[in-house]
């Protein structure tokens, strides 16, 4: 089984930063993309951004300047580092990973529960 559980969400005041982070557990053979997506009120789930094993990056052009994906491979860690936050930004955010168990022939997607970042103006 697979776990991917996020931590950093809160409340900030519009042009404030937050970090979240997403730890991966279990019997992982190998976790390739990584990304955070968002889910506000009333709206689809979009992506936010997202990384590959070997760093590649892609934003969503609502956070491109103010947002920066990163991981830690070691740690099965994946962070998103938010600047210049904007009450836009107001959602749910979930940390989803590409992970391929061990004794798996393939990878499969994983989803967090998620964590409330609510941006005040």
């Amino acid at each position: 089984q697979v776990q991917l559980v996020e931590s950093g969400g809160g409340l900030v005041q519009a042009g404030g930063s937050l970090t979240l982070s997403c730890a991966a557990s279990g019997i992982i053979f190998s976790i390739n993309a990584m990304g955070w997506y968002r889910q506000a009120p009333g709206k689809q789930r979009e992506l936010v951004a997202s990384i590959t094993s070997d760093g590649t990056t892609r934003y969503a052009d609502a956070v491109k300047g103010r947002f920066t994906v990163s991981r830690d491979n070691a740690k099965k860690m994946v962070y998103l580092q938010m600047d210049r936050l904007k009450p836009e930004d107001t959602a749910r955010y979930f940390c989803n990973g590409r992970i391929q168990m061990v004794l798996s022939t393939k990878p499969s997607d994983y989803w967090g529960q998620g964590t409330q970042v609510t941006v005040s103006s």
